[in-house]
């Protein structure tokens, strides 16, 4: 539940505008593709996950226009308790699946936009227009090194602060998620 409520306040409480270019997204995401554990490789520092290790993300369907979402998280580290958040992203009409608005208290929604995405749907970078928030994100809970680098330069030319990115911690994924 802490969770929860830390998601809220952060989400919607850091939306505000700020003087940025726009924010490109990909083209296109397929949906069917996209469903199913993304684990967080790195993530910006942000208050609804400030005691959370071993993050990951599940979509699955509720209709063709919204997603449902779990976000769970191991409190502190590996083997701390797990938190669970659950809330729904609804598909932003006109852009190609690519960006939604994902909410976890309703009536408050937060900007999720996909801003790269692999080929293969091994790996994905979701931010917001703010450039507060941002996590990278794969199917396998580690990324090799050339992928997360050359993820780093694209984050850096779209105007993140990459320097200030959490990297997953080491003993996650060994039956404690």
């Amino acid at each position: 539940m802490k969770y929860l409520i830390l998601t809220l306040c952060a989400l919607f409480g850091g939306c505000a505008g700020a003087d940025y270019p726009p924010l490109d997204v990909v083209d296109r995401v397929d949906v069917q593709r996209y469903l199913g554990v993304w684990h967080e490789i790195a993530r910006l520092p942000n208050s609804f996950q400030k005691h959370c290790a071993c993050s990951k993300a599940e979509y699955s369907i509720i209709d063709e226009s919204t997603l449902r979402v779990v976000n769970s998280c191991n409190e502190d580290t590996p083997e701390g308790e797990i938190d669970v958040a659950n809330g729904k992203a609804f598909i932003v009409e006109g852009s190609n699946n690519a960006k939604l608005r994902v909410q976890f208290f309703w009536p408050f929604r937060g900007d999720y936009w996909i801003i790269e995405l692999d080929d293969d749907y091994q790996w994905v970078v979701v931010g917001t227009p703010s450039r507060e928030y941002l996590w990278i994100l794969a199917r396998e809970q580690q990324l090799d090194d050339p992928t997360y680098t050359m993820l780093l330069q694209r984050i850096a030319k779209k105007g993140f602060d990459t320097s200030k990115l959490i990297r997953r911690e080491e003993g996650c994924g060994e039956g404690k998620e």
